[in-house]
């Protein structure tokens, strides 16, 4: 399913504040160094949409569940204040290692701390109180439930969660498709909008986007 056709996207990227030379860049060593897995990266409106949330969100302390080459990174840690702190999730040295030249030319390298290993050991050994203001999970589908109910709890009122890929290419709406990743998006979907401890709102923005905000 197309979520975003071409001239929507082109005229959406036309109409939106330009990515800055570091993001470009960034973008740019992301296609040469992981061919087609530079998909994974997030389009330059997303991109700038996190930016946008995390500074409307006045978020000090916030938290990504996968990093890939560390673009979307990038754009959450330089909304943060200067002593702001993102904790980064991801499991590859190789594809964060692309990120950090960028990180250190925007100068927020000293923002991000980087933990490499399987993300749930990362949150799970965090103290379990609401410590953070923000939070933005783009990895493996099929851990999202177990991401959202680790991370819920950690978020102060007033907190705001990102899934990204909600919609994995319109597969969660076909009851036909039943593999693994479209189960697990389909039931933490579906947890998000019974959950009395969040309000959330779906968006149809690239592969669909969730924001949920806790109470």
């Amino acid at each position: 399913m197309e979520i975003v056709p071409p001239a929507v996207q082109d005229y959406l990227l036309a109409h939106c504040t330009p990515a800055d030379q570091v993001l470009t860049e960034l973008a740019v060593a992301t296609r040469e160094e992981t061919g087609r897995s530079a998909g994974m990266q997030v389009s330059p409106d997303e991109g700038a949409l996190l930016e946008m949330l995390v500074r409307l969100a006045g978020a000090r302390r916030a938290i990504e569940v996968g990093v890939f080459t560390g673009y979307s990174a990038l754009c959450i840690a330089r909304a943060l204040p200067a002593d702001g702190y993102l904790l980064a999730c991801d499991v590859s040295t190789e594809w964060t290692g692309i990120g950090r030249p960028f990180w250190e030319r925007a100068g927020v390298q000293d923002r991000i701390d980087l933990r490499i290993g399987p993300a749930l050991d990362t949150l799970r050994a965090l103290p379990e109180e609401p410590a953070f203001d923000f939070a933005f999970v783009d990895a493996d589908k099929v851990n999202y439930p177990a991401y959202y109910e680790e991370i819920v709890p950690r978020l102060v009122p007033g907190g705001l969660l990102v899934l990204d890929n909600v919609f994995l290419g319109g597969t969660v709406l076909d009851p036909a498709v039943q593999e693994q990743d479209q189960l697990a998006m389909r039931r933490v979907n579906d947890a998000l909008a019974r959950d009395d401890r969040m309000d959330c709102v779906m968006l149809p923005v690239r592969d669909g986007v969730t924001l949920a905000r806790k109470r």
